[in-house]
């Protein structure tokens, strides 16, 4: 699979009445807007190639899907009426745009070295990230959204499956509700996985869909954790960071990890 026939592929299955969709050349990226609001999706392809070597059809599949929901909600109008339950906090990279295309601020807060927190109104298929216009409109203060998301997100359930590697402990979180990296907000969550760790508390949120805890007690342990992390970055829908942290004293710091050797805290 290249650029090229990914191109024709996503053309022919996400072309309709309703969409435009334009390529850029140089940049190598696919951009569907719909005709009724000119709001659209700007897609990377040598990503979605990469993710293709590993999951096949499955990749095309994904993309086809979110571009559809995304689209689907950007043709409708929404409301924070009614909604209240379903306002969520969602971590994304620090180079995550903080404005939309059309140059409305989203509201987020800073979080770590390597991620920040935007706010969403979940859609079930989808959701909208608030800008600071959609608050004006609604007459909602930053500071509801932010203890709405908080409550809602201590609501969500938080069970771990487990595996063991060379006596370390990796525990994974993994709903795909859209807001898995998002429990990394949840400071009941981290400091109960604190209390139990018989190690060196790590927390990883490669990308949307996952979060990792891992109880390192031994060398090895790290570097499990740094290529486990590598792995999920590289296959994400939408990656975070491939940077792990390290849990301590009620904080989050990045670290890098040198292979076969303890990390290096990030500064």
């Amino acid at each position: 699979m290249d650029s090229k026939k990914l191109k024709k592929i996503l053309e022919e299955r996400l072309k309709t009445k309703e969409r435009q969709i334009s390529y850029d050349k140089k940049q190598d990226k696919l951009r569907i807007e719909s005709v009724k609001t000119n709001k659209g999706i700007t897609l990377s392809l040598p990503g979605i190639v990469s993710r293709y070597e590993t999951e096949k059809e499955k990749a095309i599949d994904d993309v086809v899907y979110y571009i559809d929901q995304a689209l689907i909600v950007m043709d409708k109008s929404q409301n924070l009426s009614g909604k209240e339950h379903q306002i969520f906090p969602v971590i994304r990279s620090t180079s995550f745009p903080t404005e939309t295309q059309d140059g409305k601020k989203l509201l987020y807060k800073d979080h770590t070295a390597e991620t920040r927190i935007f706010y969403a109104v979940d859609l079930e298929q989808s959701y909208r990230l608030i800008d600071r216009a959609f608050m004006d409109n609604e007459g909602v203060t930053e500071q509801a959204i932010f203890e709405m998301a908080g409550f809602n997100l201590r609501s969500l359930t938080n069970e771990r499956k487990k595996d063991v590697v060379a006596d370390n402990t990796f525990y994974f979180i993994n709903y795909n509700d859209g807001y898995d990296a998002s429990r990394i907000l949840n400071q009941h969550l981290l400091e109960e996985m604190a209390d139990t760790a018989k190690g060196q508390l790590t927390v990883a949120v490669p990308h949307q869909d996952v979060l990792i805890f891992g109880d390192i007690v031994n060398n090895q342990g790290y570097d499990v954790l740094a290529q486990m992390t590598m792995h999920f970055f590289t296959t994400g829908n939408i990656p975070i960071t491939s940077l792990p942290f390290i849990y301590e004293d009620g904080k989050l710091e990045p670290i890098f990890i040198l292979a076969k050797n303890r990390p290096v805290e990030d500064k």
